[in-house]
């Protein structure tokens, strides 16, 4: 009996530290801060980018988010819209490097965007949008470092940024990829309604890619903890067979 009662233990370890993994996998996944879409064509205008803050902490509410736009490849022409509760205020910098577009050489552009005055709380999420008139199409991805202020004065830090390995940071910056134009990403409509129905869009393909991704990755895990359960049961069985 007390052979048996060791495997069973062993076994319920060995359960509950997978199970534990597929929970850590889960939180992991849905807390960081993201853009989306996450890909957007070069140059593409008058589009939107969406950026979701989740609250991690069970204790505190986040009650300022800033964003930082990168200057040295700029977002031109950039907007805000209202938000519930919060209030928005868009910083601009004098670019090191003016950018010449049809409508003249731009000087100035946003470099941070911060929001103030709500609340997310616990096992909440905010979207904050983002309207530009221009993406660059200088680089093939922009990288939006997001600083996360919790009521407690806790400041999460989402500013790093993937190696040259691919494996994905502590704390990763919310990054747009910009593809070549006509490569199915995300482009420019002439007028406003059809350029925010265009970003809705995409914006709900590119949360629907996510969640599939992420449930597919937790059920292979939920598999695995239910093959390792299985495996513990079958050698419980083995042992009370050959002890009794």
């Amino acid at each position: 009996m007390s052979r048996t009662r060791s495997t069973l233990r062993r076994a319920g370890i060995v359960t509950a530290l997978a199970a534990g993994s597929v929970l850590t996998a889960a939180g992991i996944a849905s807390a960081h801060v993201t853009v989306h879409p996450e890909s957007y064509a070069k140059g593409a205008t008058d589009g939107v980018l969406t950026f979701r803050v989740p609250n991690e902490e069970d204790t505190a509410a986040t009650t300022k988010v800033q964003v930082f736009l990168p200057t040295d490849h700029p977002v031109l022409g950039v907007l805000v819209s209202p938000h519930d509760g919060w209030t928005a205020k868009v910083t601009t910098t004098k670019l090191t490097t003016p950018v010449k577009t049809d409508d003249g050489t731009i000087t100035d552009a946003a470099s941070e965007v911060t929001w103030t005055g709500g609340k997310i709380g616990p096992g909440q999420y905010e979207d904050f949008d983002i309207a530009f008139g221009q993406l660059p199409d200088t680089t093939g991805r922009l990288t939006f470092k997001t600083l996360q202020t919790y009521s407690d004065n806790k400041v999460v830090r989402w500013i790093d940024e993937a190696g040259q390995d691919g494996q994905e940071p502590e704390n990763p910056a919310p990054v747009v990829r910009l593809t070549a134009a006509g490569g199915g990403t995300p482009a420019a409509s002439p007028t406003g309604s059809a350029s925010g129905a265009s970003a809705k869009n995409a914006q709900s393909a590119a949360s629907a890619s996510d969640s599939t991704a992420r449930g597919l990755g937790i059920a292979g895990l939920m598999v695995g903890v239910l093959g390792l359960a299985a495996g513990a049961f079958a050698v419980v069985r083995g042992g009370s067979r050959t002890g009794g």
